[in-house]
Order: structure tokens, then sequence, then C-alpha cells
């Protein structure tokens, strides 16, 4: 049986809305034990040695804004381990989008106050895919209305990649709950 990898964004954490709804239409769905959903370091590099020690094979990265920019890497780079990825709302070009939140920084679910420094910006900068392969295995979920990143760049990184484009909404995707069963669906997990 497959697992579900739930990585949230910047500043947030598995109490996310995102991640605890997906958790409990899993357990609704008897799936409640193939649901992971770690607390990510601030470090890139220290999320990506933490997300590729829980990969199985038959794994399914489901990433939110930064979590989607990780969840790129791990499909990349893990193609006999990682199924598939669904992006939600990605963040695609991370190094130069979170320029904007260096210095003091606290996450918004567990309190922890920290520096976002330039190392990890050159960190994400040597994770970025510049041309996803595996055009099948993902796919992207964004609103047009995303306040935070603008979905076009999404849009254009996965062009062939299958794309549910929805008008409105926002940065933490509005319509979430009418696609939890169609996430868990791609997951495939039996």
């Amino acid at each position: 049986m497959g697992r579900l990898l739930y990585l949230h964004g910047f500043l947030s954490g598995p109490a996310s809305r995102k991640a605890q709804d997906l958790h409990e239409r899993m357990r609704q769905r008897g799936l409640g034990d193939s649901f992971a959903c770690p607390q990510l370091p601030v470090s890139p590099k220290a999320a990506i040695a933490l997300t590729e020690s829980l990969l199985a094979p038959g794994t399914t990265v489901v990433g939110s804004s930064l979590g989607g920019y990780y969840a790129t890497w791990l499909c990349a780079r893990h193609p006999a381990l990682v199924r598939g990825a669904v992006l939600v709302n990605p963040a695609v070009l991370a190094h130069v989008s979170l320029e904007r939140y260096l210095g003091p920084q606290k996450n918004l679910y567990t309190g922890e106050a920290f520096d976002f420094t330039p190392e990890h910006i050159a960190e994400m900068r040597a994770l970025e895919i510049n041309e996803p392969k595996r055009d099948d295995a993902y796919w992207l979920l964004v609103e047009e209305g995303d306040e935070i990143l603008d979905y076009r760049q999404a849009v254009a990184k996965y062009p062939r990649s299958r794309q549910t484009l929805l008008s409105g909404g926002n940065h933490t995707f509005s319509r979430w709950h009418d696609y939890l069963d169609a996430v868990i669906d791609f997951a495939d997990l039996g």
C-alpha cells in the first residue's frame, strides 16, 4: 500500500487546515494510517533530508505553496519511490518569491521564531527543477486569485501535466474541500 505525504508551506505546519482536512478525510475513508505530514525544518536542505527519509515505494506527495516546490523536487529525483505529486498553489520560484521574507520570522502554527537567511535562499535555489519530467506524475491545482504567488508561473512550469485552474480563490486554495476525495484518489492508495 502507498503513502500520502503532505508537505506544508512556508510558516505553516501539520496543524494547518489543509493538512488536517486531508488527514480527516483519509481517516473517514479508512486510510488514516497512510497519511504523513512532518513539521518541515526552516532549512530547505534539512526539509528535503527529512522528507526523503519518509519516502517509500508508492508515495504520493501533496505539496502546498513551498511544499509544492519540495514535492516537485522529490517527484523528479525519486521516480522509483514517488508515484506522483499534487501541487496546490505551488511556489515554482521559491528562491525568488521568498526573498521578501528575509529576516526574523515566526511560524504561524508552532510559534517558533527564526531568522530566514540568504543561506536558506541558496539552499532553495539548489533544489530548483527547471523542466519537470514525468508530466503524467503531476497534478497542478491552482486558483487565479492567489494573492501571494502568480498562478501563471505554475501553469507555465507544468504545461503538459494535469491542471485544474480555478477562477477566484486565494493562496490557501479556498476550494480545498471540493478536491479532498480527488486528491486521495490520485494517490491510488488501494
